[in-house]
């Protein structure tokens, strides 16, 4: 009694086909045919554009980024606002 039979799938079957009718199912499954294949070439333009993409911006060495040393902060962060030598104008 737990599982249906043949024959439960096709009462329900033509319930389905009573309410609906036969062409609005033909054209749901149409569209969504054409959004499974839009779908599909969608996501092959993604891969294309992220390999040329890839291909198009060279990487530098993995060992050789510029930067600031270990130890040494870079030149806003070293001094703070109004050490920097210049004098403000009184306000």
């Amino acid at each position: 009694m737990g599982s249906f039979s043949i024959w439960h799938w096709l009462v329900v079957l033509l319930v389905v086909l009573l309410l609906f009718g036969s062409g609005k199912i033909s054209g749901l499954m149409g569209d969504l045919a054409k959004g499974i294949k839009s779908f599909k070439q969608n996501i092959k333009e993604d891969e294309k554009d992220a390999s040329m993409e890839a291909q198009a911006t060279p990487q530098p060495p993995a060992g050789n980024i510029p930067g600031p040393q270990q130890g040494q902060a870079s030149a806003t962060q070293a001094q703070p606002e109004g050490a920097s030598g210049q004098s403000r104008p009184a306000a």
